[in-house]
């Protein structure tokens, strides 16, 4: 004889945020506590790397401490390696013996690895408490700071582990992309490149014309291609918070691109990595005839003209690359699959509310060595 208890638990769950764009927005931050950002909390885990700290996080920290809060530095190296479970259980304890507990809120402050590995600290410590982003690079204001996907990697996959987890806030400080070196902003531009040719052809040419002006940081270019990121990836993640479907659309590139990064033991910057898987899929969707040549050429001039690489390195080992391939997460039953854009502006819908399509290892393989 048995017995079913049914637990019933549906929710109505509003995750709303809002995006800041601006100049120097420290004391913004500090103001929006004050005002119930995260309700009453006044202990704050400020999340942050060893270059971001001296630059910002310090400052951010010493304006919680003069406004009365309780704060600390939680800093790890800089870099794609440092996002480990193993530096997440660093930052944990380190939280722990501070005398963390559930009633605190995170303050990330820094770039795209800084947002991912604060964000899953956040979403697990205490079972969840708040956090906030404090975005401080172009890639992490394009990438990271909309969306609310955090994650770690691993040896054998990029991104795999982790969680959805939406933030208080975000703040896009485009003050701070003045301190970034020109390797940083042509590698935030790779990811800005991808949302225009995945829907916004305007931005594409927009790109094209003021390019100059973005590596000068000049206040209106660098304001726009930031509000212009967050709209792409809102009118997305709007539509398909958990990546089900639609979302996948924002992986265009990424499955060579990943893949290379890794490989390439992360000598390359992720947008850098990416700006290379984006030369290997406007080729396949050639090859595919969704684009024109000319737009194969217009897309490798953009990146090209973003001081970006368009060609895998030599001292890329082509065959682990194409093994590489398979640890993509659009992968399905040991088929790659590719997000596959269609002229500039948008992408292929292979059936209804699926936006990759499976390709054969000798394709990509084909597509690799031509690069």
């Amino acid at each position: 004889m048995s017995s079913t208890f049914q637990v019933e638990l549906k929710k109505v769950v509003d995750d709303s945020y809002e995006i800041e764009t601006g100049f120097s927005l420290e004391k913004k931050l500090i103001q929006d506590i004050k005002n119930g950002l995260v309700g009453n909390i006044n202990k704050f885990a400020i999340v942050t790397d060893s270059i971001v700290k001296d630059l910002y996080a310090q400052k951010i920290y010493d304006l919680f401490i003069e406004a009365g809060y309780q704060a600390d530095l939680f800093v790890f190296e800089a870099g794609e390696k440092s996002k480990t479970r193993k530096t997440k259980e660093e930052v944990e304890d380190a939280m722990l013996e501070k005398q963390y507990r559930r009633d605190c809120c995170i303050i990330a402050v820094g770039g795209g690895v800084v947002s991912d590995l604060a964000g899953f600290v956040a979403g697990t410590f205490g079972r969840g408490v708040p956090f906030i982003n404090y975005s401080t690079t172009l890639l992490s204001a394009a990438d990271a700071s909309v969306g609310g996907k955090t994650a770690v990697d691993t040896p054998l996959a990029t991104n795999l582990i982790g969680l959805f987890n939406q933030p208080k806030k975000v703040y896009l400080d485009i003050a701070t992309w003045k301190t970034l070196p020109e390797k940083q902003i042509a590698s935030g531009l790779a990811e800005t490149i991808k949302h225009a040719c995945l829907a916004n052809r305007d931005l594409f040419d927009y790109l094209d014309q003021h390019m100059d002006e973005i590596f000068s940081n000049e206040r209106a270019a660098c304001e726009h291609i930031a509000e212009e990121n967050c709209k792409v990836k809102y009118q997305v993640v709007m539509k398909d918070e958990r990546e089900s479907g639609l979302r996948e659309v924002l992986n265009l590139g990424h499955t060579v691109g990943r893949a290379i990064e890794t490989v390439s033991d992360y000598r390359l910057l992720h947008g850098e990595a990416v700006s290379i898987g984006l030369v290997a899929e406007v080729k396949l969707a050639y090859k595919l005839g969704y684009v024109t040549k000319d737009e194969v050429n217009a897309v490798i001039a953009l990146l090209q003209k973003a001081k970006l690489p368009v060609a895998i390195p030599d001292y890329i080992d082509r065959d682990a690359l194409v093994k590489k391939l398979y640890t993509d997460k659009k992968v399905r039953n040991g088929k790659l699959r590719f997000v596959i854009q269609k002229g500039i502006g948008d992408v292929v819908e292979f059936e209804d509310g699926v936006f990759a399509t499976p390709i054969e290892e000798s394709v990509a393989r084909e597509i690799i060595e031509s690069i």
